[in-house]
């Protein structure tokens, strides 16, 4: 009964038109955007209206929460819902949102068992459950830039997406037991070519950050697939192919 609900709300707020106004903001902050479609852009209309009503904005560190920076946020996360089905990031409630690059505390298991406790200077990182943490100018500054590879909020909604299904391992839910042999074929092998060549110290397409586990190369490799496909795709194209299957879109065609 409340899922009834739930859907049916989802559906009238899906059937809300952006105002002009935010769309300006989203088309200013978020050029890959300017890009689609009309229909890809009703789309995400209606999927930022549902996260907008949704989700938690928090400032942290004394940052307002405008209308900027929730759009800004909310545009980028549903990019990644676009022609999917999906519940809208379904264990997130809150993004808390910081003015810059933030300390947290870090804990690292070292190989001999120990663990190492410090402090880590951090521009964004996601909660299995709860929340999802954003530094605000390097939202701005990674949106602005499509095609260096680098998106801090696609970046940590892909973490979530993962997380949706056996927990942040690099395998998402992909509703079909049957993809997962080549997905773990596909993205085990192109993880394991990112580890070397970073080892050997190579230049590579990919940020070498994915090279840090499986969690982090699916969260790498999808800021690649939506900031630089065509050389993704010219590069790596059964990496290309596994993830356009995944999110049901070919931006190399765009």
């Amino acid at each position: 009964m409340l899922s009834f609900f739930r859907n049916r709300r989802r559906k009238r707020l899906r059937a809300q038109p952006l105002p002009a106004t935010s769309w300006a903001i989203i088309d200013r902050n978020v050029p890959m955007v300017t890009r689609m479609c009309a229909a890809d852009r009703a789309e995400l209309a209606g999927h930022i209206q549902v996260l907008l009503h949704e989700k938690t904005f928090e400032g942290c560190g004394g940052l307002e929460i405008t209308d900027e920076v929730r759009l800004t946020i909310a545009a980028q996360a549903a990019v990644l819902l676009l022609h999917r089905q999906t519940d809208y990031y379904p264990t997130l409630r809150s993004i808390l949102v910081y003015p810059s690059a933030y300390v947290a505390s870090h804990k690292q298991l070292m190989p001999d068992g120990t663990v190492l406790e410090g402090e880590q200077v951090r521009l964004g990182e996601s909660w299995h459950r709860g929340a999802l943490v954003l530094a605000w100018d390097n939202v701005i500054h990674s949106a602005a830039k499509p095609g260096d590879g680098h998106n801090v909020t696609l970046h940590e909604f892909a973490h979530q997406l993962d997380g949706e299904a056996t927990g942040m391992d690099g395998a998402p839910d992909l509703h079909n037991a049957a993809r997962y042999r080549d997905w773990a074929r596909v993205l085990g092998h192109e993880y394991e070519q990112l580890i070397e060549q970073v080892h050997l110290g190579h230049r590579t397409l990919l940020d070498p950050y994915g090279a840090t586990n499986p969690a982090e190369f699916f969260a790498v490799v999808t800021e690649a697939f939506f900031e630089m496909p065509d050389a993704l795709k010219r590069q790596h194209p059964e990496l290309y192919r596994e993830l356009s299957a995944f999110y049901r879109q070919d931006p190399a065609a765009m």
